[in-house]
């Protein structure tokens, strides 16, 4: 089966300082419905943005990669049978993350799936 990654981005969460306890209880609940029907792999959100960069001598700065103005700010992989159900789980996230999702297809590539 397919997996896709639904990700927003940083700072695209407009939620009041009063309603993180409710935004992060209806995120879980969304993350428990997903593990419950099988489809999730993994997930989760940033503590700050903050990235090192390892180049391919193995040295190591200070990120990013390149400027931007867009920044991940968390993630779901999940498997499932095509991008229509993708689609509704990234509405499911959408609606209890307060921010619209990116819904992006894994290249089917057998190596990379335990």
């Amino acid at each position: 089966m397919p997996r896709f990654i639904i990700s927003f981005n940083d700072g695209d969460m407009k939620v009041a300082d009063d309603e993180w306890q409710q935004v992060a209880d209806e995120s879980h609940a969304v993350v428990r419905e997903a593990k419950s029907a099988g489809v999730w792999i993994f997930g989760g959100g940033f503590h700050t943005f903050d990235p090192v960069v390892v180049a391919e001598d193995g040295k190591v700065t200070r990120g990013p990669i390149t400027k931007s103005d867009v920044v991940l700010g968390g993630f779901s992989v999940l498997e499932v049978k095509d991008s229509e159900e993708a689609y509704a789980w990234a509405a499911k996230i959408a609606k209890s993350c307060r921010c619209p999702q990116e819904v992006r297809e894994f290249i089917d590539d057998p190596e990379s799936v335990n």
